[in-house]
């Protein structure tokens, strides 16, 4: 099958998102599948206002219209409610070809904890984005229940996966810091709450793998904290291994990428019990999920690494590309005939 895949979040951007569509598109590609992404890395951009990292296609519309008609897709998939998945979203209603799309990001809260604006008002953008979609595809049962009670329909599971040949238990002796060490890894941004993290009154050290905007300022706050920055590959496997507790404050993510990578390498997690904790770690015994983070940051240090790794062993990569693929919608030869004749 021949895929388009439309998305705001792509390289060099570093976070789940970029990693969910990168490791889905080289699955696709090994089962033979031919997809071609379309992200901000092809058109002129600006940065996202407080967020420089993240960059916005500057008027896509014509543009997105060539890619798409030169890549002659056989189904479509817009990832982000961004520039790019607006005008894909146009260009497919438009033209009347069916797509689907994903929620990876909880959209209304990441907006709230930035400006003044209603839950209800982003929603409903939100909301009427997806109303059109085949499928949207969403990663966890809480995420999905979620969507429900607000209006959401056509809604499709797409679990995830982990490379547990990357990340895996390792000798300990990488970090030279006071045990126990409490890690944090992702994106240091205030969406992520990273800061219940770090005003933590806990023995031994914590450390931060991972870069954004608030970085200076909660270097500079916390000096105690160790900030390493951003890491991949072995690098960031090595971490991983090194720590002894995983401490996950976000609140707003519907999944959460590092939760299985953390149980993958033997950590256990320490979570609030919210929507991508609840779900991944649940009833597992791989993680203490509590309101009182320090409490279940503590009572982590006494679960069996050997049981989180058994656990992460659960998720597969292939598994979550046929289920991505099993979403799709493919387009009927009149529908294709649509891009064709544009």
């Amino acid at each position: 099958m021949r895929l388009v895949i439309v998305t705001d979040a792509w390289h060099p951007q570093v976070n789940g998102v970029v990693r969910t569509l990168t490791t889905t598109v080289a699955e696709l590609e090994r089962m033979g599948h031919s997809v071609t992404v379309i992200g901000p890395d092809r058109f002129r951009t600006l940065p996202l206002p407080s967020y420089p990292e993240i960059r916005l296609a500057l008027r896509p519309a014509r543009a997105l219209a060539r890619l798409i008609e030169e890549a002659r897709p056989e189904a479509i998939h817009i990832a982000t409610e961004g520039p790019l998945g607006f005008a894909a979203r146009t260009y497919c209603l438009k033209r009347q070809i069916p797509f689907t799309t994903a929620y990876h990001t909880r959209f209304p809260e990441y907006v709230r904890d930035r400006a003044p604006v209603p839950l209800a008002l982003t929603y409903a953008l939100v909301r009427r984005f997806h109303a059109p979609a085949h499928a949207v595809m969403v990663a966890t049962p809480s995420i999905e229940a979620d969507l429900k009670a607000r209006g959401f329909t056509h809604i499709r599971r797409w679990s995830r996966g982990v490379d547990t040949d990357l990340f895996h238990p390792r000798d300990k002796g990488f970090l030279d810091l006071p045990r126990p060490v409490f890690l944090y890894v992702g994106r240091v941004a205030v969406e992520k709450n990273i800061e219940a993290f770090l005003a933590l009154d806990l023995p031994g050290s914590k450390l931060v793998v991972g870069d954004g905007p608030q970085r200076s300022a909660l270097q500079a706050r916390y000096p105690e904290v160790t900030f390493a920055g951003a890491r991949q590959g072995e690098d960031l496997a090595r971490h991983y291994a090194a720590a002894d507790v995983f401490v996950f404050p976000s609140r707003t993510d519907t999944f959460g990428l590092v939760l299985l990578e953390a149980l993958a390498s033997g950590l256990p997690v320490a979570a609030y019990p919210v929507p991508g904790p609840l779900d991944v770690i649940g009833t597992s015994g791989t993680g203490v999920l509590d309101a009182d983070l320090r409490s279940a940051s503590l009572k982590a240090l006494e679960l069996d690494p050997a049981r989180c790794r058994n656990h992460a062993l659960t998720f597969s990569w292939r598994a979550s590309a046929e289920q991505f693929l099993a979403n799709l919608r493919p387009l009927d030869p009149e529908e294709a005939s649509h891009i064709q004749a544009a």
